[in-house]
Order: C-alpha cells, then sequence, then structure tokens
C-alpha cells in the first residue's frame, strides 16, 4: 500500500497547494491512502467545516487536528457527522470525536489512522499520549484488522516525537510527527519495521515564521512587544509530508521517502 502523510496546512496558502497539488499526486503516485494534518488551516488557527471539506474532496481520506482542533466553534458539531476528522485521542474526555478509527482505501484494505498529542513543552498538561496510543494499538493489531496504521505524534520535542517513534516500532506502518512546521530530515525504518519522522513539516509558505508573515513575529522577538495579530503568509506553499510503501501482509513499511513539493524548499518524493 502507498501512503502520504502531509504536515499541517498552513492558512490560504497551505489550502491552495492541497487544492492544486493533491488530486495530481495521488493519481502519479499511485496513491492508496492520504492523511492531511489540516489544525492550522483556517487562518492558521483550527479548521472550520468548510475548509475540513476542501481537503477531503481535494484527495484527503482522512484529516487528524492536534492542540487547536477546536479553535474554530464549528468543528465542535461537524467532527460528530464526519468520521474522516480525527481529533487527539488524549485530548479532554469530554470531547466531541474520535482519536483513531478504522477506513478502508478504495480496494477494501483497512487502514488505522490514530493522532495524540504530546506534552512537553505543551501549553497544557494533556493525558498521557503513550498509554492512549497502546491502548489503541491492543485494539487494532498492526497485520491483523489494520493492513497499515498511521500514527500523528502532534508535539513540539523531538524527543518526544522519537520516543513516540520506537514505542510504536512494529506496531505501527508510520509515525510521523506535526505541530511545529519545520520538516526534519530523519526519515527512516526503524528496527521493527515501522517508518518514522521526527516533523513532517507544513503545508504553507516558508518564507514566514513558521508560516505566520513575517513582521509581527520579527517584531515581538525583537522588542518584546506585539502590534497586531499574527497572519498567515500567502506566497507559493511548499506541500511538506512523508511517503511509505508497505507490506500488505504485514502492514510493516518497505520503503520511506520524504515529500517536498512546489514552493521554496528543495523538492524532493518518489
Amino acid at each position: 500500500m502507498k501512503l502520504l502523510f502531509l504536515g499541517d496546512v498552513m492558512g490560504r496558502a497551505g489550502r491552495t497547494a492541497i487544492a492544486e497539488t493533491l488530486p495530481r499526486l495521488r493519481e502519479d503516485w499511485s496513491l492508496d491512502f492520504v492523511v492531511v494534518n489540516g489544525e492550522n488551516a483556517s487562518n492558521g488557527a483550527g479548521l472550520t467545516a468548510a475548509h475540513a471539506k476542501l481537503l477531503l474532496d481535494s484527495g484527503a481520506d482522512v484529516v487528524t487536528l492536534g492542540d487547536h482542533a477546536f479553535d474554530q466553534k464549528d468543528m465542535l458539531q461537524f467532527i460528530e457527522t464526519e468520521p474522516r476528522v480525527i481529533r487527539p485521542l488524549n485530548y479532554a474526555k469530554q470531547a466531541p470525536g474520535r482519536g483513531a478509527a478504522l477506513f478502508s482505501d478504495r480496494r477494501g484494505r483497512k487502514v488505522l489512522v490514530a493522532q495524540v498529542l504530546g506534552q512537553v513543552f505543551m501549553k497544557r498538561a494533556f493525558d498521557d499520549p503513550f498509554s492512549a496510543m497502546d491502548a489503541a494499538l491492543r485494539r487494532h493489531p498492526l497485520g491483523g484488522q489494520a493492513q497499515a496504521i498511521m500514527v500523528d505524534m502532534h508535539c513540539e520535542a523531538t524527543s518526544e516525537k522519537m520516543a513516540m517513534g520506537h514505542f510504536c516500532d512494529g506496531r505501527a506502518s508510520l509515525v510521523a510527527g506535526t505541530h511545529t512546521h519545520v520538516p526534519t530530515g530523519d526519515a527512516q525504518l526503524l528496527p521493527g519495521g515501522t517508518a518514522y519522522l521526527t516533523d513532517a513539516g507544513m503545508c504553507g509558505d516558508y518564507d514566514s515564521v513558521i508560516g505566520m508573515e513575517k513582521t509581527e513575529p520579527m517584531r515581538r522577538f525583537v522588542t518584546g512587544m506585539g502590534k497586531t495579530r499574527f497572519q498567515p503568509a500567502l506566497g507559493e506553499a511548499t506541500l511538506c509530508g512523508v511517503l511509505v510503501q508497505t507490506d500488505d501482509r504485514t502492514g510493516k513499511a518497505l520503503s520511506v521517502t520524504m515529500v517536498r513539493q512546489g514552493g521554496r524548499l528543495s523538492t524532493c518524493g518518489p
């Protein structure tokens, strides 16, 4: 199975790049299943129902969220009616929606998609991501109910992302980090057969400060004072993520390739 995971979609630039590029990638790369992190797609803070529909209509099979899951209030209702949108497993117990679910690709093969939030350097203390992920993987063992498993580890600390990768090694097809909006260069196959990337980066304009127009973030760093709200940068976006090919029998990864398409960053892909 060919699985594509794309990092945080950032504002209008990221949405436009997904809409214009993802349909072509699905065809050119013969993709079987696509997961997109969409938690910053709506003005850099959360995801509206309309923008979720755009990402799904553009070729995403599943959209994951993150710590900004419910910044856009209509997501509180929309996530209950749209099972293809996933919020973190270890979010507040009263939160609507699901943190993990089984989906089918176009040939009927089952893919588990799960997301957890890290705890290190995050603004609020979420429940333990490791026990939450362990429970999900026990319910859906790789190569059994799930022919592939894709994990979105949404957090700040690279060490916590790496720990989750090793924790899931042999139990998931892919563990990809999100949240920091900067792609790392450590795509690899772990010893147990899990593909891993510390951070998939963002789908957004890299002539920016992690996707935001540069002026205001720079002012705050230099002076310690804010003047206006942050606004997403609107230049041409780079789609960033990771492509994994798996063994249908075991669900383990056979290859892993970093993906960067369009925009300012150097191009890579299959």
